[in-house]
C-alpha cells in the first residue's frame, strides 16, 4: 500500500471524525491541530509493522447548507 486517504468531517458535538477510505480505521481529534498525530496513532494501531502507507492523506469535508 502506498496511499491511505482519510475523509475529515466536522463532527456534530465539536471537534473532527477521520475515516479511512477502503478500511475500517476510524480516529477522533478536538482540533485540527492533534488530528494528523491521532490519524498516525489510528494506522499504527491497525496496520502491521511494514504494512503502513508511505504516504496518508488529510481530505476534509465540510457541508454547508444555505437560505435561497
Amino acid at each position: 500500500m502506498h496511499e491511505l486517504i482519510f475523509v475529515i468531517e466536522d463532527a456534530p458535538e465539536g471537534g473532527f471524525i477521520a475515516r479511512a477510505l477502503g478500511m475500517s480505521i476510524y480516529t477522533e481529534a478536538d482540533s485540527m491541530a492533534e488530528l494528523p498525530e491521532k490519524v498516525r496513532d489510528a494506522v499504527r494501531c491497525h496496520l502491521e509493522e511494514g504494512k503502513a502507507p508511505k504516504v496518508v492523506r488529510l481530505h476534509h469535508v465540510r457541508e454547508e447548507v444555505i437560505a435561497v
